[in-house]
């Protein structure tokens, strides 16, 4: 028999924000809706010479969206998919996943009274509370360090910036990108 635990996440993505860029310009930031609209309204159908990489804000991370068609296509494209049901309490946003520990993790959550996956629901609830205001400043900088890295890593000055914003010297990062195009500079900043 092997050991399976399967736990529950609810996902929220109401409160995610990108920015888009052509080039070196920012066309546009908001809700996913927001932005869409906004690229559309922009660029239309029309291919471009210049790259368009759209970020969320939160992580940085790159994203790719299908422009292809109408407003209301990319809408319909990007459209949370229904949840799936199955194990687990659809209904309150759970959803199963599998989880795989060691032996001695399995004995240590064998004794515990709320039973393993209330255990783990708990302590990683207990992190998340302790963790909050070191995480978020840390999680901003490696948002803001991955779009510069995408963005602006041919820059001149690009390395002392990133040391910089690292480091949290606002004096010393905004000496280095001072001569960057405007939007991205605004963007490194207000990260």
């Amino acid at each position: 028999m092997t050991n399976e635990l399967y736990l529950g996440k609810i996902t929220l993505v109401d409160n995610l924000t990108y920015t888009a860029f052509l080039g070196w310009r920012r066309i546009a930031t908001g809700s996913q809706e927001e932005m869409l609209r906004q690229i559309k309204t922009q660029l239309g159908d029309k291919p471009s010479d210049e790259s368009l990489l759209i970020f969320e804000d939160q992580t940085g991370s790159q994203v790719d969206f299908d422009l292809r068609g109408s407003i209301e296509d990319v809408l319909d494209r990007v459209a949370p998919k229904p949840l799936r049901t199955g194990p687990g309490r659809p209904r309150l946003g759970v959803i199963s996943r599998e989880v795989s520990l060691l032996p001695r993790h399995w004995e240590w959550l064998e004794t515990q009274r709320s039973g393993a996956s209330a255990t783990l629901r708990r302590l990683v609830d207990d992190a998340r509370r302790q963790d909050t205001a070191g995480s978020d400043g840390r999680r901003a900088i490696e948002a803001t360090g991955r779009v510069m890295t995408a963005i602006g890593g041919n820059l001149p000055g690009f390395e002392e910036a990133y040391r910089a914003l690292y480091a949290r010297d606002q004096g010393r990062l905004e000496q280095w990108v001072k001569e960057w195009p405007a939007d991205l500079r605004q963007y490194v900043l207000a990260g």
